[in-house]
């Protein structure tokens, strides 16, 4: 609190070379009422008062209440320009001040030291994704030896009893999930409990798709294209042997060639390894592609599920 009881926003920022944190102090009758912070993409050659003069420019053109003064950790670019404007949008003289010294200075500092810790939670937290997504898919990579996973595909099937069967299929990439590119299935030519037979009808009307919207394409139709022209760099099915080469052999049929890795299940229906190119590769339960994996099991048969009760 301040004795003075004026109307005050302090603003202060930190920054690295792409990414800068401005947080803002909102003193309203002398008193601190809130606070808030923004992120700024920013360029290497950006300096801080660059930044914070784009950010009063940006900030004040859309804020409904202009206070009479505005106090910055540095002097700005245009500082007496900046002021004509605001004071002219308030109506009542506007000041931006740098303050040197006492308690204003104090504030500042403030606004900075809780910029610098929003800029490194976050950074850590960006890290931390980084590591469940972009991190686990590099670990499939080496468990799998191969280069480029960015699209990946898996499968799933649902019914009770053979009633209403359904699949689906759902992407993920960059090891998030893309749900945009989700599709489900109502099975046409299977008829009671035929998961092998299921997978088979989902796979080859899934591809067969993606084949005649290219082919449809390249003929000069580009609004047939979908998320089904978009192949996978790998497929995951949801079991081991039997279900790799159910997908391999309608790969086969369609002139396609798309590695096909398979979930091996233990006696507990934990998946235990991986089966790839006829050899199950054992996975280590802790890492991170074995959470990925899990992942992406739990979200196909999330979708089918959903889709099968939404039937019923």
């Amino acid at each position: 609190t301040n004795t003075d009881g004026e109307d005050k926003d302090i603003i202060a920022l930190a920054n690295d070379d792409v990414d800068a944190v401005v947080q803002v102090f909102f003193v309203r009758n002398g008193k601190i009422i809130g606070r808030d912070h923004f992120h700024v993409r920013v360029g290497t050659e950006d300096d801080k008062s660059d930044i914070l003069t784009q950010f009063v420019k940006q900030f004040y053109s859309g804020t409904p209440f202009i206070p009479r003064q505005i106090m910055l950790q540095e002097e700005i670019e245009e500082l007496s320009v900046l002021e004509a404007w605001l004071t002219k949008k308030k109506g009542q003289k506007v000041n931006i001040h740098i303050p040197q010294k006492g308690m204003k200075e104090k504030l500042v500092e403030l606004a900075m030291k809780n910029a610098q810790l929003v800029l490194s939670q976050d950074k850590e937290k960006i890290k931390r994704e980084e590591g469940r997504t972009i991190g686990a898919v590099k670990e499939l990579e080496k468990l799998l030896d191969m280069e480029g996973l960015f699209r990946m595909e898996a499968y799933d099937i649902s019914n009770i009893n053979g009633f209403e069967t359904v699949g689906s299929m759902i992407v993920y990439e960059k090891g998030k999930p893309k749900k945009s590119d989700y599709r489900k299935f109502k099975l046409k030519t299977i008829v009671g409990p035929d998961d092998y037979g299921s997978m088979r009808e989902v796979l080859t009307r899934r591809f067969k798709h993606g084949l005649q919207e290219l082919k449809e394409a390249e003929q000069g139709d580009k609004k047939v294209l979908s998320s089904f022209t978009r192949f996978p760099d790998i497929i995951l099915m949801d079991g081991g042997r039997g279900q790799v080469n159910i997908c391999l052999q309608v790969l086969q049929e369609l002139g396609l060639s798309i590695p096909v890795c398979g979930m091996v299940k233990d006696d507990f229906h934990r998946t235990r390894g991986l089966y790839f190119n006829n050899v199950e590769i054992p996975i280590d339960r802790h890492g991170e592609a074995f959470k990925l994996i899990t992942r992406i099991q739990d979200e196909a048969h999330r979708f089918a599920i959903e889709y099968h009760r939404s039937l019923r």
